[in-house]
Parts: C-alpha cells; structure tokens; sequence
C-alpha cells in the first residue's frame, strides 16, 4: 500500500473495489490493516476484507481481496507528513510483498508510492522501488521501464542528478539495456521487437557539432546490439522526434538517455494512467505513475485509475509470461 501517510491506502482501496480489478486478479493488499480499516471510514470506502498474518495461509479461492497484515506502524502516522515511521512501514511492506512472490503465493507486486527521503529516514538507503528490488532479489540486471497508452520506454538511469545520467550514458551499459528491454517485451509477447535508442544531444547532436555521446557510445553500442546480439536496434534518434514516432507504431520501445526525457513523453501522453514496470525480476512488478501526493493525503480526492492501470497490467503480463514459458517448457 506504499507509504502510509500518502495517498498509496486511498487509491489501493478504490483500486482493489473496481470490478475490473477484480475480474483481472485476486488482490491481496500488503500493508497495516488497522490504518487501511481507518482510512475507508474516514473516507467512506469498502473495507472490511479478510486480514491474514505472517505464517498464515492465503486463502485457496479468493472471492474478496483480503489484507496481508503486518502491524507494523509502531508510531502515530499523519496524512501528509514525511516520517521515519511511515518510510519504514513502507520499506517492510516492500519486503514482505517480495516474499509472497519468491514464495509463490502471490504471481505480481503492484506498488503504490513511497516517498525516498522517508524511506531513507527509515533506515533504507535506496534511491526507489527499482534499487531495492534489485537488491531483495539479487536481480543483475534491472531497468525502469513505463507503459503509457501505446508507448513503452526504458530508461538507461533513473533517480539520479542530471550531471551524472550525462556520464552514464555509457556505451556498456547501452549494451546491457537494449538487451535487456529485447529479452523482456519478448516475454511480453512481442517476437520481434523493434526497439530505437534517444539521442542525448539536440537534434542528435548534428554530425558531433553538439556533443559527442552520440557517436562516441550510443551508435557503438546500437551497432554491436545488431551485429552481435541480432537485436532490431536503431539510433541515436533525435529525441524531440522518436517517441512521437514510437507511439504511431513505428517502434515497440524506446531506450531514453536519462529520467525526464522518458517522463516527459509519458506524463504528456498519458498522465494518471501509465504504469511504471520494473525490467529484469524474477517476477512481475508494476507501479503507478505518481509520487504520494501529501498534499492531498486522507482527503479523498486522490485519482486511482494509474493504479487500476497497474494492477490490470501485471495480471496481463502475468497471463502473457505464463503463457509464454509453457511453449518454451513444451
């Protein structure tokens, strides 16, 4: 349910009450059944679903969402403020989601928001999801990718100052995320993928008269994706053009040099609605597209439908691995 002070409880419960998300999956809710119980009275919400602990058994047949309760908010949370308590309570509930998965007991984790610096002030030192995802599964190779309308982009960084996504726009780690977004949307169902790579620079730094990223790493590493590993990678594109290009079908994914020039694209186009993904788990994971909104929390205002987006999401791709591994196994 994400950090329990923002929004994550309020639109996880509207989330969880549509029937589209219902049809889709059998939602089990990770968070403090207490603070979920208090939030849908406060607000007039569906609750009341059935609270199982750690050690306890998910039911067989799941006709309702039921609560994985952890009862760990150890100090009074307020809606809206920042804190080390909420930050940890969101950090565990992190953990405990991961171990549904690894276990088996759950198929997909759908996150709602956290906030960094509470994560940070409670005892957790990852930048976001993405970080700590990797580091609770050991994953070797992890990248963020968002699914808005149609349009799907990876990014080759993430939470980081500008200044340095400039110096990682390295021709290996390139390599490592075309390869990555490659072998991933094929386990989405896409056989071929067609993938282009942004450039850095204004118009593709024109012939190396604004920079030089785009033939000193990006066009390498594109070629030797080709030549090598025979993925269909194209670019460096002009990065004013490509995702406009992307989203008329010209291409399944685009790989983006650095965090805003992939959120810009995907907030323009589909703001409240994209889903963030996390590429490389052994498992699915799927995220809004939003921070906590603190402004807003418990006030009943919060906008759902990227979280309904989400969860629809990860039980499709569920559905499409799923189907996927079969043939392979067959």
């Amino acid at each position: 349910m994400g950090d329990p002070a923002g929004i994550g409880p309020e639109v996880v419960l509207k989330a969880v009450a549509e029937e589209s998300v219902r049809r889709a999956c059998a939602p089990v809710i990770v968070g403090d059944a207490q603070l979920l119980a208090h939030t849908a009275r406060k607000l007039d919400l569906r609750c009341g679903y059935e609270i199982v602990r750690r050690g306890e058994s998910l039911p067989d047949d799941l006709d309702e969402p039921v609560i994985f309760h952890l009862d760990n908010i150890r100090d009074r949370v307020e809606p809206g403020v920042e804190s080390g308590a909420a930050g940890r309570a969101a950090g565990e509930y992190i953990e405990a989601a991961v171990e549904l998965c690894a276990s088996g007991r759950v198929d997909a984790i759908s996150t709602a928001p956290i906030n960094k610096k509470a994560l940070f002030l409670g005892g957790y030192s990852f930048p976001g999801h993405t970080e700590f995802l990797a580091h609770l599964t050991g994953a070797p190779e992890v990248a963020m990718a968002f699914v808005a309308a149609n349009l799907r982009i990876v990014l080759i960084s993430t939470h980081v100052p500008l200044a340095e996504a400039i110096r990682l726009v390295r021709r290996d780690l390139i390599e490592r995320v075309v390869r990555l977004t490659d072998r991933e949307l094929r386990r989405w169902g896409i056989d071929e993928p067609r993938i282009a790579v942004a450039a850095l620079n204004p118009h593709g730094a024109e012939g190396g008269l604004f920079g030089v990223e785009e033939a000193a790493e990006i066009a390498p590493a594109v070629e030797a994706c080709r030549e090598r590993d025979r993925v269909d990678v194209r670019g460096p594109f002009p990065a004013d053009t490509v995702f406009l290009r992307a989203s008329r079908g010209e291409f399944d994914a685009v790989v983006a040099c650095y965090h805003d020039q992939a959120m810009i694209p995907v907030k323009c186009l589909s703001f409240g609605e994209a889903v963030n993904v996390t590429l490389g788990l052994p498992f699915i994971r799927t995220s809004v597209d939003h921070g906590t909104a603190f402004d807003i929390a418990g006030r009943g205002v919060a906008e759902h439908s990227s979280m309904v987006a989400a969860i629809a999401l990860a039980a499709e791709l569920v559905r499409t691995d799923d189907a996927g591994r079969t043939v392979e196994a067959t």
